[in-house]
């Protein structure tokens, strides 16, 4: 009987990966969800590499927005809702496409900050549960989105403090996962990058109980309820994580997204986000965690049946006041770590620089002796895992030295990468030699020429790692990181 009087009202999340719309009727603590539809846009691709929001995923997500305007109009929404999270907080066009939308869609679209999207992300993800259980313990939500996450933690169902974190699924499968599937060396650097990223986030206390929520979470909770039966309750099990991982290391997108009937854009992106959910399990010391199919858009609708019109003021309140609790780090948007670090964390961060750099170097001999091609490789992967680090620390270091290590870093990797790649088309083309005569004399004139230019690449590789200073390198690395801390 409630249902029949409670308003209907519509929220749309325009993210990173996806365009999404909830549309329900609103009571205070409890929804009935009518509609809930998603579209990958992918925004933030476009945003990651040009910094902007392009002309063409402008219109695609104009075209989303307007269809989706239509649909809750037929369900007669009194309000229409529209936030905007990562990828429009950090698109340099954001305001001309806001006044674009407004103009084609009539759609008035408010960009909200991390922290209050951790706040919006709680209320929406946790309100079935809390309602379930009536538990006023300690509890904690994580939503990954494709450009950041955010987690919160709460106990007797007061926020006690929010990070927003400037990581997500589609910000990671662009910067260390590219190939389909993910190699494991790929696979390698990216976790050296998570596991000293979330070492250097202090999170206290734990919570005992974490939801997560976001396109990544419930992908993969559907990859496992196809393996295991629909009966499988709404948990993810580090177990759980490491099949689906398995799976997603062996089979191309296409052959998961037509397996196990899930968006090809979404499979793309499905590698980096088991990644970063099984890597905050281990960093909070989780062995499972619920998942929920609710988030930031039901959020939303309950603060604006509670609160009215001015609902963003009081969440932003409510972000205001548990911001930046004692004993847990402020990250922001724009930078991967915290600007300012305790002494041991600064050292412990010297130390694994130094340690990864002399792992680089260990490699140069061999390579110089060019009697094993998988010395190159072996050396081209440390280089990697080094920049992982820098990357994972870049906002702790002196700006001027980890530009000059990090171009040092990236040329080793290039002029190593160049070596590598050849070898590998060699091997790959040496395989297809018992092809039929007439394609065998191409195949060995191509393999020819190949070996002749990785000759004449090996040469500059050996002038370039003839020059190079082991102690010089291991010590600009080292230098990134001041002893007193950043500046």
């Amino acid at each position: 009987m409630q249902d029949q009087v409670a308003p209907v009202r519509a929220a749309i999340d325009v993210g990173s990966n996806t365009i999404h719309i909830v549309v329900a009727s609103c009571l205070p603590d409890a929804l009935t969800i009518l509609v809930d539809e998603e579209e990958m846009v992918r925004i933030g691709a476009s945003v990651d590499a040009t910094g902007a929001i392009s002309p063409q995923k402008s219109a695609e997500a104009i075209a989303v927005l307007r269809a989706y305007k239509a649909l809750a109009e037929q369900h007669q929404s009194e309000v229409i809702l529209t936030i905007a999270t990562e990828a429009i907080r950090k698109a340099s066009n954001s305001a001309e496409f806001i006044a674009d939308v407004q103009r084609q869609t009539g759609l008035d679209v408010q960009i909200i900050e991390g922290t209050v999207e951790a706040v919006l992300t709680f209320f929406g993800a946790t309100y079935e549960l809390q309602k379930e259980t009536h538990d006023a313990g300690s509890l904690g939500v994580m939503d990954l989105g494709g450009g950041s996450m955010e987690l919160v933690a709460a106990r007797a169902r007061q926020i006690s403090w929010h990070l927003s974190l400037p990581i997500g699924s589609g910000w990671l499968q662009r910067r260390y996962l590219p190939a389909d599937p993910p190699t494991v060396d790929d696979l390698d650097v990216a976790s050296t990058f998570l596991h000293t990223y979330l070492r250097g986030i202090r999170i206290k206390p734990v919570p005992p109980i974490l939801v997560a929520t976001g396109g990544s979470a419930n992908s993969l909770l559907r990859l496992v309820r196809h393996t295991f039966g629909p009966q499988h309750p709404a948990i993810l099990t580090r177990e759980d994580l490491a099949h689906c991982e398995g799976l997603l290391g062996t089979l191309t997108a296409q052959e998961i997204s037509e397996r196990y009937e899930q968006q090809l854009a979404r499979v793309r992106v499905l590698p980096a986000g088991a990644l970063i959910i099984r890597s905050v399990m281990e960093r909070l010391g989780l062995k499972e965690i619920h998942v929920s199919s609710h988030g930031i858009r039901e959020g939303a609708l309950l603060a604006h049946t509670r609160y009215g019109d001015r609902w963003l003021e009081q969440v932003q309140r409510i972000s205001d006041a548990s911001r930046n609790p004692k004993g847990v780090a402020e990250v922001t948007e724009d930078r991967l770590l915290m600007g300012t670090q305790d002494e041991g964390f600064v050292r412990y961060g010297r130390y694994l620089l130094a340690e990864r750099a002399r792992k680089v170097v260990e490699w140069r001999e061999a390579v110089l002796r060019h009697e094993d091609i998988e010395d190159v490789h072996k050396m081209r992967v440390a280089s990697r895992r080094l920049r992982a680090v820098l990357d994972a620390y870049e906002s702790a270091c002196e700006q001027r030295a980890f530009k000059r290590a990090y171009r040092k870093v990236k040329k080793l990797a290039d002029v190593l990468g160049q070596a590598r790649d050849t070898d590998v088309m060699i091997e790959n083309l040496q395989q297809m030699e018992q092809a039929p005569e007439a394609e065998r004399f191409g195949l060995l004139w191509l393999i020819a020429r190949l070996r002749e230019y990785r000759r004449q690449h090996q040469k500059a590789l050996e002038a370039y790692l003839g020059k190079f200073d082991d102690e010089l390198f291991v010590s600009q690395v080292t230098a990134c990181l001041p002893k007193g801390g950043p500046d």
